[in-house]
């Protein structure tokens, strides 16, 4: 275990700002909120985007008061919560944390003291415990086979490649200038939550840090948006497919990561039935936009991945 203390870094005391994300999780928020205010690290401001919650999540919010910002929006999806939330903040570290997962209380200080020590990187992501509903660990690992170290991924994706296994929300951080490269991103209430869009493109702009330690619990239950999912084929083609639609609008650079998201999703989409028609609308007007040689390449890449499927599963 790498160990940080806030004792080690006097000189260095960023605002961090933690924004956390939340839709209709009354039963989840208040442990999340807690987690945020109870870190060792203290120079920090906590920002809540309730994205129209219709449970008594807004109520209690508001009983925090004054030690978070309360950012209170009509439902658009996880995206938009990235949006209001950085738009909300001050930090020069931006953290983000899902409203049904806790931070251990020496996360900030652990990642701030990474981005003292790394003054090269821009982003730091970190493993995480998966748990269950009452906070017992689960006995898998989605963040398996990390190795803490500076990451430079930006020549794989600008050839087209697909990075390593990345970590979920709540185990990403940025610095400030990064993000502003990124944000806002496009958003689609077809597409309630991914953040494949977020820690791909900084992972594409930028170096960072992978950390081997566990400094979130993620909850898995019946209502996660990603995670362990039973339809999760489903979403994962649905993520794909608009992650490389957007990155090919925003982000031309990297169009052949954008070609390759796009197929892979495809793949995905034909190999649970090719049925859903906002996939397959999304797949036809992503073809009007690219060139020739490259619907072709397109198209060889989703048979490619498309058999492999059939092959493995």
């Amino acid at each position: 275990m790498i160990n940080y203390s806030q004792e080690k870094m006097p000189e260095y005391n960023p605002l961090v700002s933690i924004i956390i994300g939340n839709y209709n999780y009354d039963r989840f928020i208040k442990k999340a909120i807690d987690s945020a205010i109870n870190q060792t690290y203290k120079n920090i401001e906590i920002i809540v985007v309730d994205d129209g919650s219709t449970d008594s999540s807004r109520e209690i919010i508001a009983g925090y008061e004054k030690r978070i910002i309360p950012v209170l929006k009509e439902n658009a999806g996880q995206p938009s919560n990235y949006n209001a939330g950085f738009a909300a903040s001050q930090g020069d570290i931006i953290c983000f944390l899902d409203s049904d997962d806790i931070f251990l209380s020496n996360k900030i200080a652990t990642i701030v003291n990474i981005y003292k020590s790394y003054e090269e990187i821009d982003w730091c992501f970190h493993s995480i415990q998966l748990v269950d509903e009452n906070i017992q660990p689960v006995n898998k690992c989605v963040t398996e086979n990390y190795v803490s170290r500076v990451c430079d991924f930006r020549k794989r994706l600008k050839a087209g490649k697909i990075p390593p296994n990345l970590p979920p929300t709540s185990a990403l951080s940025f610095k400030r200038d990064l993000l502003e490269k990124i944000l806002p991103m496009p958003t689609t209430k077809k597409m309630p939550g991914s953040d494949h869009y977020i820690k791909y493109m900084a992972v594409a702009l930028s170096k960072g840090f992978i950390l081997a330690e566990d400094l979130t619990l993620q909850r898995i239950h019946g209502n996660n948006m990603g995670t362990l999912r039973k339809d999760r084929r489903h979403m994962r083609a649905r993520e794909n497919l608009f992650t490389g639609y957007w990155i090919r609008q925003e982000f031309p650079e990297f169009r052949k990561f954008a070609n390759k998201l796009f197929a892979v999703g495809t793949a995905s989409n034909w190999s649970i039935g090719n049925n859903d028609l906002e996939n397959v609308k999304l797949i036809s007007d992503y073809f009007s936009l690219i060139y020739l040689r490259e619907i072709l390449n397109v198209n060889f890449i989703v048979i490619y991945y498309y058999l492999k499927g059939k092959l493995f599963n």
